[in-house]
């Protein structure tokens, strides 16, 4: 069977429902191929935050443009992508205190609502964290977080509504080829599709369908647990959001009365995506009670609730890879190294603007290329924080 596209998507997730909804609103009318069902990958598994604190400028700029679509999703996409407004605070170990000053300084030239704030600010807004071990944090009171499934649901019905085609159970196994261009992909069935344009946005196995166009990604994957705490009673309806370097974790509410947390060390490196995902790596749950405990001491009334892993690409300098890459036509939307969830709007937008009009007119993403790499310049920013996504004990 043959069948063809303006543009094929490979991959259903988040960022492939948000470039199908671009370039839809553009007339096009692609085709989004997906594994199993959408958000199956790691969208599915997201922790979901929405905050907009890094120290790289672009992803700064990328994350403002996407805020303005989750704090009007309906009027933007149509539907609901489960926004809640909790404010959000990162906490950063002393010596990296100077780094957030600045950070926090570029993010308001960008326009982010964000300012610093001193721990008994901090102590204001959650009386039951532990705060003496820092001095300054950044607080964005407007942040908080979505619900992923729903975020790529809507927009990929969105998409649909605009002449978009989704096809789910569908395996693509390899990119088709001319000598200099894409014609299409070929999938696990021996079925083919035919379209001029084809963007791998296929999350933790991107590397592999690359390979299949000639194109070697600088890339693995890692393997991120989450669990759901029973939040004890007297610590009230909710919290602030937080990504808390000291204790090397992430933490936010959740609706029922729930807290998420996820670590950021001791996250497998390179472990096969197709690994289950149903129960998170040995150990994990033990070590998260013991990271969240130490700022949240009333944490140790809780209880556990559940708890899970997922699997996301992860580039060499942890940030995504975005553009043309290869034979003529091949495009790149992957890597986004477990932060992509809440840029995933404004990548579509750019992206598609880039894809049709020959460069990104929203947020200029074409620093994010592949070609980066094999130029040696990774993507930094002016006051970075210390690596994540290590191993245990690793600096």
């Amino acid at each position: 069977m043959t069948t063809t596209a303006d543009v094929i998507i490979v991959g259903g997730g988040v960022h492939g429902a948000s470039l199908a909804f671009h370039l839809a609103q553009r007339g096009l009318k692609p085709l989004v191929l997906e594994r199993k069902f959408v958000a199956a990958g790691a969208t599915g598994r997201s922790s979901g935050l929405v905050r907009m604190h890094y120290d790289l400028r672009l992803e700064c700029e990328l994350v403002w443009k996407s805020f303005e679509y989750f704090r009007n999703w309906d009027e933007i996409v149509g539907g609901s992508c489960g926004f809640v407004r909790t404010g959000f605070i990162r906490i950063v170990p002393p010596a990296y205190e100077d780094a957030l000053r600045a950070n926090v300084a570029m993010q308001q030239e960008v326009g982010i609502p964000t300012f610093l704030v001193t721990a008994d600010d901090v102590r204001r807004l959650a009386p039951y964290f532990v705060t003496d071990d820092f001095s300054v944090a950044a607080y964005e009171p407007e942040s908080g977080y979505a619900d992923p499934p729903a975020t790529a649901a809507s927009l990929m019905d969105a998409a649909r509504r605009l002449g978009a085609q989704l096809k789910t159970g569908v395996m693509v196994t390899e990119v088709l080829t001319t000598e200099s261009r894409v014609v299409g992909v070929r999938t696990a069935e021996g079925e083919t599709y035919h379209a001029p344009l084809v963007v791998d946005a296929a999350g933790a196995w991107a590397d592999r369908l690359a390979r299949t166009a000639g194109v070697n990604l600088p890339f693995t994957t890692w393997s991120h647990d989450v669990m759901f705490i029973r939040r004890p009673r007297r610590l009230g309806p909710t919290h602030p959001s937080v990504i808390d370097d000291t204790q090397e974790m992430y933490f936010r509410p959740e609706q029922g009365g729930l807290t998420l947390v996820g670590l950021e060390v001791g996250n497998p490196i390179g472990e096969d995506p197709d690994t289950e995902t149903e129960h998170p790596h040995p150990g994990f749950v033990e070590r998260a009670v013991e990271h969240i405990c130490r700022r949240v001491p009333a944490m140790e009334e809780g209880s556990l609730h559940s708890a899970h892993r997922g699997y996301d690409g992860l580039s060499d300098d942890q940030r995504a890879i975005m553009g043309p890459a290869g034979p003529e036509g091949f495009w790149l939307n992957c890597g986004h190294s477990g932060t992509g969830f809440k840029i995933s709007p404004a990548v579509g937008l750019s992206l598609a603007e880039w894809m049709l009009d020959g460069a990104p007119q929203t947020v200029d993403i074409r620093p994010f290329g592949l070609e980066r790499f094999a130029a040696g310049k990774p993507l930094r920013g002016e006051h970075p924080y210390a690596a994540i996504w290590r191993a245990e004990g690793e600096d």
